[in-house]
């Protein structure tokens, strides 16, 4: 197996039999994308989005290619699902060997020891030295619900807390627990019962500025959850120590032990949803870790299984044995290909040292974006860590979010054969999440063509 230097000496394995390059050979989206887009339009309900209708051939490494011959930059991972690569080759291996074995029989009709082993490694990996347990599904949104069911049961309480800028998914409860409307809540009402969202402490629009953020904001949400709902009757308290589609706003320093320390207080259960921050995207293995949290409840997705769907609950022992037998679950829960995925994926991160090669991706991206915001004030703020990095745009002169400005500068970039992602709750917010084995050569050129995205 080859490898490819990155600066400092480290070497990654070259994780895929592409050239790891950015190659543009016809305009984006190409002819043949165009023609597979004709037949999206006739098959595929319009409700379902896509960033950049480029139509995928093959992945790895720090590209993507489509079907025009085109080699893109991935600087998104597929929303932060691919941080050991599009087609790892141990992860692609153990997939294959367990698929020639059996695809499926359901852990709640016939179990099988991978499932165990990665409950395993979740309880050894998650914060605390606590004894622990945990359980496997399918989606994020599946892991949030379940985290407040076992909240709600462990307790015998009701309400939840989520806070504002919050995303938690698109079922029914995660919809209501997820603060933008549109375009995850509009039309879809009405929403579950017993959900209250508190402020959250974002420095950059905190009205008394960034130093004082972090303890104003978690005043008056302990004010408003002690006044408006009572803190004996609250069950849990939800919040990504991070927030993803919010717009990768990182709480002020405090903000997130007080609030932890509030609940410990009261018997409130702590979750924290790690669905995109976790398995070394920002530098540590989760984000809670960065302020020494430590949560009852850990929502675990995304990179977890390296494209394949799995998710995870995972919690203090005393909580998640409170369950009755045969009250959590579900028909894919857990399913085989995924979880030896997921084992895979742990063994690359571990092995690979993908925590520090996500501080290395931070060390590069965050001086080049704040030097970049220097020459134009339309970039407000700079933000993030590891490998989750962010520009929030605004109208120069005003804190007022320019969306049709994040908006152009991401098309020119798509233009470009360099794919980011946008986000936020007004939509003024360009966001970073490159593969953690994204060679650095295309780590700094996708940041040439975002400065010359500014450029015009």
């Amino acid at each position: 197996m080859t490898s490819q230097d990155l600066s400092g000496g480290e070497r990654l394995p070259q994780e895929h039999r592409l050239p790891q390059e950015r190659r543009v050979v016809t305009e984006i989206p190409g002819p043949r994308s165009r023609e597979l887009q004709e037949r999206r339009t006739a098959a595929v309900a319009p409700g379902v989005g896509s960033v950049l209708p480029v139509y995928v051939t093959d992945a790895g490494g720090g590209v993507v290619v489509d079907v025009d011959g085109n080699s893109l930059i991935d600087l998104g991972s597929g929303i932060a699902v691919t941080g050991v690569g599009n087609a790892n080759p141990r992860v692609a291996a153990r997939v294959k060997e367990q698929a020639d074995r059996f695809t499926h029989t359901c852990f709640m009709v016939a179990p099988y020891e991978s499932y165990v082993a990665v409950c395993e490694n979740l309880n050894r990996i998650t914060p605390g030295g606590h004894e622990k347990r945990s359980i496997l599904v399918n989606s994020g949104a599946e892991a949030v619900e379940n985290a407040v069911k076992i909240a709600r049961y462990a307790t015998g309480r009701q309400a939840v807390v989520a806070f504002d800028h919050g995303y938690h998914g698109r079922t029914l409860l995660t919809m209501t627990l997820t603060a933008k409307n549109m375009p995850y809540k509009q039309g879809f009402g009405p929403y579950a019962p017993e959900v209250y969202r508190m402020p959250l402490a974002y420095p950059f629009r905190w009205p008394t500025g960034p130093e004082n953020c972090g303890p104003e904001a978690a005043a008056q949400a302990i004010d408003q959850i002690t006044k408006q709902i009572g803190a004996s009757n609250v069950a849990a308290v939800l919040l990504e120590p991070i927030q993803g589609e919010g717009g990768f706003i990182e709480p002020a320093p405090g903000f997130l032990p007080a609030i932890a320390g509030f609940c410990r207080a009261n018997g409130i259960l702590f979750i924290a949803d790690e669905v995109q921050t976790g398995f070394a995207r920002t530098g540590d293995m989760f984000a809670c870790e960065h302020e020494g949290i430590v949560p009852d409840l850990v929502t675990t997705a995304k990179g977890i299984a390296g494209g394949l769907p799995l998710a995870g609950v995972t919690g203090r022992a005393d909580i998640m044995d409170k369950v009755h037998g045969g009250g959590l679950g579900g028909t894919y829960g857990g399913n085989p290909l995924a979880c030896e995925a997921a084992l895979a994926v742990l063994e690359e991160i571990e092995e690979g040292k993908l925590t520090e090669r996500a501080r290395r991706i931070g060390e590069v991206m965050l001086p080049r974006l704040r030097a970049l915001a220097e020459k134009h004030e339309a970039i407000g703020d700079v933000r993030g860590r590891g490998a989750m990095i962010a520009m929030e745009l605004v109208r120069p002169g005003t804190k007022d979010p320019d969306p049709e400005l994040t908006a152009e500068i991401a098309r020119r970039c798509h233009a470009q054969g360099v794919l980011v992602l946008t986000a936020g709750t007004y939509g003024n917010v360009l966001r970073f999440l490159p593969p953690l084995v994204i060679p650095e050569h295309l780590l700094n050129e996708g940041l040439d063509v975002i400065e010359e995205a500014f450029a015009g």
